[in-house]
């Protein structure tokens, strides 16, 4: 009998934990699949899908910088990835490429549930205006905060970003802005970083006046990457948390998707630190 193959697809992938991720989720589910990591040449995302596809793989997650173009890839898009513009999953079924975006929910769920702090009437910065910070926006909002200012760079970036999910703000009640991350005003309960700053060694983007007392400020990076920005957050009073939480429970999103089954994603979480120290 043929395993079930699954990958992520990325540039670079090395670093992905993602395989040791689905490889627990499978074990402690009972369910049998491979799932490896795959380099793609940056002009040649169409051409890997294709190939994976006929290999027989039954579906991918998708990193930097391919997101936008897994979208643009699919035959079916989901709502969330439709309004997202961007794709972290896609699932491969007779024939037809499905794109899904379940990094809004493994952020939210690993806010909510693994830091035990309710959005819902909270005021939130969303630091970002590309592929990072739309493919959590929605689901932000689905949460019902009070207001999410979105601040970028380019003041542009975030008012498209705003204006194509002004309608859900509307039904959420949330007070949907957006503003240029060098003028930024205001203070948050949840300031969120979806910037390159991490990544690139680049120091926080904002001033400290930004963070309420006692504020969760949460970078998408996980790992060396993202110490410059927990060390800020901490010698200003604020809750300092990495990403490597929405990294699991994106993927425990994406498991369910593709198997039908929920993995269980705190102690996974939880091992998953235990091994990277």
């Amino acid at each position: 009998m043929s395993m079930d193959l699954y990958c992520v697809m990325g540039n670079p992938v090395e670093h992905s934990k993602s395989p040791w991720i689905h490889a627990r989720f499978a074990e402690l589910t009972g369910q049998t699949l491979q799932y490896g990591k795959r380099l793609i040449a940056l002009d040649g995302f169409a051409t890997a899908v294709s190939a994976f596809m006929a290999e027989g793989g039954r579906g991918c997650n998708i990193t930097v910088p391919f997101k936008f173009e897994a979208a643009a890839l699919a035959s079916h898009t989901s709502e969330r990835a439709t309004l997202a513009l961007a794709s972290n999953l896609l699932t491969f079924r007779d024939g037809d490429i499905l794109a899904d975006n379940t990094d809004g929910a493994g952020l939210v769920n690993d806010i909510q549930r693994n830091a035990g702090l309710a959005l819902s009437g909270r005021h939130l910065l969303l630091m970002g205006a590309g592929g990072a910070a739309a493919g959590v926006l929605g689901p932000l909002i689905l949460a019902r905060p009070a207001s999410i200012t979105v601040a970028n760079r380019t003041l542009s970036k975030a008012t498209d970003l705003v204006e194509r999910h002004a309608a859900l703000a509307l039904l959420q009640k949330t007070e949907l802005l957006a503003q240029d991350l060098r003028g930024l005003t205001g203070n948050f309960d949840v300031v969120i970083n979806a910037t390159a700053s991490s990544l690139s060694g680049a120091g926080v983007p904002v001033a400290a006046s930004t963070l309420k007392p006692g504020a969760l400020a949460y970078d998408m990076m996980y790992g060396p990457a993202a110490q410059g920005f927990l060390s800020w957050a901490r010698e200003h009073g604020a809750v300092a948390r990495d990403g490597l939480g929405m990294l699991v429970e994106q993927a425990a999103e994406a498991f369910l998707i593709w198997r039908g089954v929920l993995p269980p994603s705190q102690p996974v979480l939880a091992e998953l630190r235990a091994v990277m120290g």
